[in-house]
């Protein structure tokens, strides 16, 4: 048992009152242009949710949001922090305070709590039903769509059952018998050679096995657009070294965003049944793991743009369609504010960074192999990619303190591998400094994260519950019969779906 004094506990119990009290104040929400007229919320006696959209931003708390929100253009705002209903949720594990994608995508998709790493599966390896399954059953067809690779944790627990994240090929076959209508986005990882090498059994090239299984696979916009509403998808594009999306900030021109996905997604699954989608924001995360703020600000923003697009089948179907935003957890501690900055903070300063970390990692590798790139070229480089050194802005001149921690980093980090490069983070972390941001982490916490909700039985999903009555309300929301709440009492359920 964990004992606190008085002292604690009120500090503890603070930052979560003030959040609470954020969502829980009327007339918080602003309307939206991209929402219309839209801001009440529907009978909770009415029926079924009959289109439902979960979307899930990975590792986005509520500074995340805010910082998305701060580097828009002047003057616009996230369509999702207009919805009208609000919530918190709590994101623990069975097994750990502060949890991995896993157990978290398993509350969500299932209504269950679980241990870390497992997918869809609960603490003693039984297999728990997911609302995609639920969905199918009743003759809904399902989508599920994500920047990072199909088989990664958090789509993967909405079509798989396993009980480690790890095996990556074994989930990625499972998409052949998952009965999910589109898969779109990003690669299978399980598919490269390596994972295969690894499985404890080789199933085969994923690709063929799709194909065999009647999907029919794309990898342009072109090529989705020219596919038929009711043909089972799986559509991705380019992908990286992980089979993920770009990071927003890195994608070329032509290339499928999360938009186009949900949009194409809409088409293709819309038909008189309903239809269940699934979009996560991945990439918001693994900037967060990287510290990156303006990489994930706009990867938050590339994310909300999908959510424009499910808000404007909203307005044609407004009766029958539900939209719920949340995370799975918090990555990075984010903080809007530092010690360094005070009370002064500038966050569009991260509109000076025109690369992801990670690419500009990837060009400090290529410098310590050629060994051609001296400091003085290398600040060069960081006032091409972040604006640092500028003299356009007294806020982008580097100290001679900072000068002299860059060269001991670019040093140390120019020697051979497996050295590893201090560098890319450095000039990041005064980036980040400058524009008044702080980290508490480099990975997950367990900080509440936002749940943001427009539609049919939309008000479900206000106030502040465990990540596991999330996925329960969901299943209400739907009319999916066997979902149950634990605690009673605090809304009524939607009349349940019967399946065909």
């Amino acid at each position: 048992m964990i004992h606190r004094s008085a002292t604690m506990q009120r500090t503890w119990m603070l930052p979560a009152l003030l959040l609470s009290a954020l969502f829980l104040m009327p007339g918080c929400s602003a309307r939206n242009p991209a929402i219309g007229a839209a801001g009440e919320v529907p009978s909770r006696t009415a029926p079924p949710a009959r289109n439902i959209f979960l979307f899930i931003g990975d590792g986005m708390g509520l500074a995340q949001v805010e910082l998305g929100r701060a580097l828009l253009p002047e003057g616009d705002t996230l369509a999702m922090t207009s919805l009208p209903v609000t919530g918190l949720v709590s994101t623990h594990a069975l097994d750990r305070y502060i949890t991995d994608s896993a157990a978290a995508g398993t509350a969500l998709a299932t209504g269950h709590g679980t241990t870390v790493g497992t997918i869809s599966m609960g603490s003693r390896l039984d297999t728990l039903k997911t609302i995609v399954e639920m969905a199918e059953s009743a003759g809904m067809r399902t989508g599920i769509v994500t920047s990072v690779g199909i088989d990664n944790a958090t789509p993967a627990c909405f079509y798989a059952h396993s009980p480690s994240r790890k095996r990556i090929h074994d989930i990625a076959r499972q998409m052949v018998g998952s009965g999910v209508d589109y898969f779109a986005g990003g690669y299978a990882e399980g598919n490269f050679p390596l994972m295969r090498a690894r499985a404890d059994l080789d199933h085969g090239d994923i690709d063929s096995l799709m194909q065999a299984g009647g999907y029919r696979i794309v990898r342009n916009a072109p090529e989705l657009r020219a596919v038929q509403s009711g043909t089972p998808v799986w559509a991705y594009g380019r992908y990286d070294r992980n089979a993920a999306m770009k990071f927003a900030m890195d994608a070329e021109s032509g290339e499928i965003d999360l938009a186009t996905y949900t949009g194409e997604g809409i088409r293709l699954l819309e038909n008189p049944k309903g239809f269940f989608m699934m979009v996560e924001g991945g990439k918001i995360d693994w900037a967060c793991h990287g510290n990156d703020g303006a990489a994930a600000a706009h990867d938050v923003a590339s994310f909300d743009r999908a959510v424009r697009e499910a808000l404007a089948f909203y307005r044609r179907h407004p009766s029958t369609t539900l939209i719920v935003v949340t995370a799975d957890h918090e990555c990075g501690g984010l903080s809007l504010g530092n010690a360094s900055g005070g009370y002064e903070s500038r966050p569009r300063l991260l509109l000076n960074q025109r690369v992801s970390l990670e690419r500009f990692m990837d060009r400090v590798a290529t410098w310590r192999s050629e060994q051609r790139v001296t400091f003085p070229m290398a600040l060069d480089s960081l006032e091409v990619f972040f604006g640092l050194g500028s003299p356009c802005d007294s806020a982008l001149v580097l100290s001679a303190g900072e000068r002299r921690e860059l060269q001991l980093e670019f040093t140390a980090s120019m020697a051979p591998f497996p050295a590893p490069d201090t560098f890319s983070p450095a000039v990041s972390a005064i980036l980040n400094r400058r524009a008044g941001i702080g980290w508490g982490s480099r990975v997950h916490t367990a900080v509440p994260v936002p749940v943001f909700a427009i539609g049919a039985h939309a008000g479900l999903f206000s106030g502040s519950y465990p990540n596991t009555v999330f996925g329960r309300r969901l299943m209400q929301a739907a009319g999916f019969s066997g979902a149950t709440d634990p605690h009673p009492g605090e809304f009524s359920p939607a009349p349940a779906r019967s399946a065909p």
